[in-house]
C-alpha cells in the first residue's frame, strides 16, 4: 500500500493533490478524486491543517521559496510539513537545473532531466538537485523549523540510496 492510499484509509480529512496547470486551481478532479493545487499558490485558508505530505515534489517546483512559505501559511500552529525528496547533491551545495522565466519559456541551465509524474507520461522536470543545505532553505523562507531524518536499517526493510525525510515544524507560540 503507498503512503497516499493509506492517508487516504486512515485519514477521514485528507485531501489528495496534484498539479495540473491546464486545470482551475481548487478544482476536484470527478474521477481520479484529487484536487488541484499549485503548491506556490495554493487555494487553501491559513491554518487549515495539521499535516502536509509532499513526495518527491520539491524538486520539481521552480519557486520552492513559495511552496514552502505557502506550506507554512496553511499549517495549524503545532503543524508538521512531512516531505521526501531525493538529496542528490548530499553535502554539496543544492544546485539549480532549470529556471521558469517571466514570459513563461523554460531556461535549462542543466541538460533536461525527468521523472515520472503520475499526471503526465512526459513526467516532471527536475528543477533543482538538493543536498542537505535544503533544511536551511526550508526554514529561512517558512519560519518552520525543519530536521532531516535518515533511517538506514535493514532489520525494518529500510535501506536504499536517497530515503531522507524532511520534518518541518510549525511553532506553536502562545499568544503572549
Amino acid at each position: 500500500m503507498s503512503v497516499s492510499e493509506k492517508l487516504k484509509k486512515e485519514c477521514a480529512k485528507y485531501v489528495p493533490t496534484q498539479f495540473d496547470p491546464a486545470v482551475d486551481p481548487g478544482y476536484v478532479h470527478p474521477a481520479n478524486g484529487w484536487r488541484n493545487e499549485n503548491l506556490e499558490c495554493q487555494t487553501f485558508e491559513d491554518s487549515e491543517f495539521d499535516l502536509v505530505v509532499t513526495q518527491d515534489v520539491f524538486e520539481h517546483v521552480f519557486n520552492p521559496d513559495l511552496a514552502i512559505s505557502e506550506i507554512a501559511r496553511t499549517l495549524k500552529p503545532g503543524g508538521a510539513h512531512v516531505a521526501t525528496v531525493p538529496l542528490v547533491c548530499k553535502t554539496k551545495p543544492s544546485r539549480r537545473r532549470a529556471r521558469l522565466m517571466k514570459d513563461g519559456t523554460i531556461t535549462h541551465l542543466l541538460p533536461g532531466h525527468y521523472h515520472e509524474n503520475p499526471i503526465d507520461e512526459q513526467g516532471s522536470l527536475v528543477t533543482i538537485d538538493w543536498g542537505f543545505d535544503i533544511a536551511n532553505y526550508f526554514d529561512a523562507n517558512s519560519g518552520l523549523n525543519t530536521t532531516i531524518l535518515f533511517i538506514d536499517n535493514i532489520n525494518l526493510g529500510i535501506s536504499a540510496d536517497l530515503i531522507e525525510v524532511l520534518v518541518s515544524i510549525k511553532q506553536n507560540i502562545p499568544d503572549l
